[in-house]
């Protein structure tokens, strides 16, 4: 990468930039329909996994209005418990991985000396289990999400953190592999890196980043 000035601090979105959020996802995709239908929820087919990994990154009131958008709002309701829970379970069997070289870059970028942040328009229990059980929630020093803190938008999310954590006139970077991610960075004045190796979004969203990598190791300076 290019940049005239290492980070004092980077943000980094959770799902399709730190976690290939589809090696967990695809069953728990299948599990939440299967107890949908049983329950009397939502008969209709299985809307295709595609559609559910391509909405990573939304609001959850607007992912399920993408992926259903003929289900009664108890369903979606429903569906917004069923996830979080197969998530959690599975997250503890072991299932889902981070993308390539993730754990080791960030070790290094905190080594030396950047401060580490999450922010994700996800679910709170999930956000922090995703870290936890991927063994790398001690390298960061917050993991905000929209969960938690009832954000309207990843913006206003990305506002807080910089907030609570006095990063104003620091070098911040915001890391993501989606236009919400590029927004949240540019409409608080950061640099914007956006992660190409993610297959969920459309490579159109990128457009507007500072910098774009296909390797999450090009976060690292060049020696």
């Amino acid at each position: 990468m290019t940049t005239e000035r290492r980070p004092d601090a980077l943000i980094f979105d959770m799902d399709g930039t730190l976690f290939e959020t589809d090696t967990l996802l695809v069953s728990v995709h299948q599990r939440v329909f299967r107890t949908l239908r049983e329950e009397g929820l939502y008969m209709q087919d299985t809307p295709p996994v595609e559609r559910l990994l391509g909405c990573l990154g939304m609001l959850l009131d607007d992912l399920w209005r993408k992926v259903m958008p003929d289900a009664s709002m108890e369903a979606r309701k429903r569906a917004d418990e069923l996830l979080l829970q197969y998530e959690l379970e599975g997250l503890a069997a072991g299932e889902g991985r981070l993308y390539p070289h993730v754990a080791d870059t960030l070790r290094k970028l905190k080594e030396d000396g950047a401060r580490l942040y999450v922010a994700s328009n996800g679910l709170e229990a999930y956000v922090k289990g995703v870290a936890e059980h991927q063994g790398i929630a001690d390298l960061f020093d917050g993991i905000y999400s929209a969960g938690q803190y009832r954000t309207s938008s990843k913006v206003e999310l990305v506002a807080r953190l910089l907030a609570d954590h006095e990063l104003a006139g620091h070098t911040v970077w915001m890391v993501g592999d989606r236009s919400s991610d590029v927004e949240a960075g540019r409409g608080n004045g950061l640099r914007t890196i956006g992660c190409a190796y993610a297959k969920y979004g459309r490579a159109s969203e990128l457009e507007d980043a500072d910098e774009r990598i296909a390797d999450f190791r090009e976060l690292l300076p060049r020696v």
